[in-house]
């Protein structure tokens, strides 16, 4: 088996520093690190478990099988708080027959943002024993 120490998501926005304005100033996340200088430069932010990272720079936006899942604590404080920032809201808040509360949004290049919230009582925040 693969020892994976770390992982991140890679995106090549078509506009860096429009996405680096809509994934550090909108959707809040908080910077990781960045590499290199101007416009081309590399960002990290971090995502939870994870890391998501914009570099380069893509003529074409990302395929539209691409999705970013975001666990959020608090969906009506995330909802409130991305409608002040501007951000459009492309599906609003609606708890899934799965139980998971999921909010849809999307990033200046169409990728799909999946935020999601899970409720106290739901089967994944069950562990036998503890």
């Amino acid at each position: 088996m693969v020892h994976v120490l770390s992982g991140r998501v890679l995106l090549r926005p078509t506009d860096p520093e429009r996405s680096r304005v809509f994934y550090g100033d909108q959707l809040g996340l908080a910077v990781y690190r960045e590499f290199g200088t101007g416009p081309e430069r590399g960002t990290v932010y971090f995502l939870g478990g994870g890391f998501l990272e914009l570099s380069g720079r893509s003529e074409a936006p990302p395929a539209a099988d691409v999705r970013l899942w975001l666990q959020v604590p608090d969906m009506t404080a995330a909802h409130q708080e991305l409608l002040a920032k501007g951000v459009e809201i492309v599906r609003p808040p609606v708890k899934e027959p799965w139980g998971l509360v999921e909010m849809w949004v999307a990033d200046p290049d169409g990728t799909p943002i999946v935020l999601v919230e899970v409720p106290a009582d739901h089967p994944i925040r069950y562990r036998p024993g503890i």
